[in-house]
């Protein structure tokens, strides 16, 4: 990313407040801090690290004080960081979530930030292994709340200028699609490691493409499994359709083997032959 965001002089450069420092931040900050003076913030920050980056160290009002904030921490302290937050944003602020589930999320911005705090609900479908090297060609999707609709089209034009596809929808409808994709394949993952799949010297094309779901779900936090499943209202019903399906392709396979076995046991043609 090489662009400004607005069309400012370059003594008039957006700044940008990053609240947590995990994966997705170190990402984040790398791409933003090429375009933006990115001020950033964590529990348990190391400030050369951020610099290696590009960006700022910073305290949290600090982070709070920048016209654009991005909130990314894990969904079980998205609540509790609204309320600490809420008084130390400044009139006109947008916040940015990037949270993989949105309902929640967006209630609780709507609950306790205010009105006079723009909200852009956001979910990078890209991480820091698919995206290690460009977000060219990448998904975002984008829940718009409350925001201003010059700087939502600012916003959109500078994420397509860059190759970055962008999905427009509700909380509800994101949370419903995300349930049997995102979800699902941490839940196959997941289980591919308990099952303790690896990698194959006699193997499939298939097979391969497991081992990539499996490494891609290795890498991610055990926490973000756990908090797509209990944020998430529609994952529960994923799962037990998953795993209904799964047990029907199991009575089919004992089913079949059965039949095999009674036609053995009935046709004479099977039985041994004297020598």
């Amino acid at each position: 990313m090489t662009s400004e965001l607005t069309s400012q002089s370059e003594n008039n450069f957006m700044h940008i407040g990053l609240i947590g420092f995990g994966r997705l931040g170190k990402l984040l900050t790398k791409y933003l801090s090429q375009d933006f003076h990115v001020h950033v913030y964590d529990l348990h920050l190391d400030p050369d690290t951020v610099r290696s980056l590009g960006a700022i160290p910073c305290d949290l009002s600090q982070a709070c004080s920048q016209p654009i904030v991005l909130p990314l921490v894990p969904m079980s302290a998205f609540e509790q960081l609204m309320l600490e937050i809420a008084p130390l944003l400044q009139p006109g602020t947008l916040l940015v979530d990037a949270c993989s589930v949105k309902q929640l999320p967006v209630e609780w911005m709507l609950k306790h930030l205010p009105e006079n705090i723009q909200i852009l609900g956001s979910h990078p479908m890209f991480g820091p292994d698919s995206a290690a090297e460009t977000v060219f060609g990448a998904k975002l999707v984008l829940t718009p709340v409350r925001v201003e609709a010059a700087l939502y089209r600012q916003i959109t034009a500078y994420l397509n200028k860059h190759g970055v596809k962008l999905i427009e929808t509700t909380p509800e409808e994101h949370d419903r699609q995300i349930s049997r994709s995102l979800f699902l394949a941490h839940f196959l993952g997941r289980t591919l490691l308990d099952f303790g799949a690896k990698p194959l010297d006699i193997d499939t094309k298939g097979y391969r493409r497991l081992m990539k779901i499996l490494l891609t779900v290795e890498n991610d936090s055990i926490q973000l499994f756990e908090d797509m499943y209990r944020y998430n209202p529609y994952a529960a019903e994923a799962r037990s359709q998953f795993l209904t399906s799964m047990q029907a392709v199991v009575g089919h396979l004992d089913q079949h083997m059965d039949q095999q076995m009674d036609q053995q046991m009935d046709n004479p043609a099977n039985e041994a032959k004297p020598v």
